[in-house]
């Protein structure tokens, strides 16, 4: 199973200005840089939990159903389906319901329920289902919980902050000792 990212969050969980008041930056000669480590932050934020912070749309692509009537989807939190198809053995697509999935969106992973016998099975063997999904906290940047967005600030502050050390023994990969604390909550652990 794939996940594949269709549509990108449209703001960040941490604003500009949010990130430039925390760092006490005045100045406009960084604003380019901050919103790159805005934006870098999140991405890591993202792939170490495996969570979509923002709202975002997904597309989950497997080659069968499980026989449970279980599919477990990532990235959480899952929110909703958008769409779905399976192909058949000529590579026509075939869409399903979106209702014919009942999405479990307190789970991590995410889970869609449905009846196994109920949906065609794929008649091509590589990326014969395409689900798409809407994943993340919310669309604006107060519905991500805040020690994620605690942890986004720690990360933005420490790689401006270290930004031109090259050498004197300085690891790159380590991270603010309160980053790892304020994310663990929030690990999904993947499939």
């Amino acid at each position: 199973m794939s996940s594949i990212l269709l549509i990108a969050p449209a703001v960040e969980p941490l604003t500009l200005a949010e990130a430039k008041l925390n760092l006490r930056v005045e100045h406009a000669d960084d604003d380019s840089l901050i919103a790159a480590l805005i934006t870098g932050a999140r991405i890591h934020l993202e792939r170490t939990t495996h969570r979509a912070l923002i709202t975002q749309s997904w597309r989950i692509v497997r080659e069968s159903w499980p026989a449970d009537g279980r599919l477990h989807v990532l990235p959480a939190p899952l929110r909703a389906v958008i769409a779905a198809r399976v192909f058949d053995t000529a590579g026509v697509a075939h869409p399903i319901d979106a209702p014919a999935f009942v999405p479990d969106i307190a789970a991590a992973p995410g889970i869609l329920g449905f009846a196994p016998w109920t949906l065609m099975p794929p008649g091509r063997a590589t990326a014969g289902i395409e689900i798409d999904i809407e994943t993340g906290y919310g669309a604006a940047p107060g519905d991500v919980p805040e020690p994620l967005r605690q942890a986004m600030r720690l990360l933005v502050a420490h790689w401006y902050e270290n930004r031109s050390v090259v050498a004197g023994g300085y690891d790159p990969t380590r991270l603010p000792a309160g980053v790892a604390a304020l994310i663990a909550p929030y690990r999904v652990h993947s499939l």
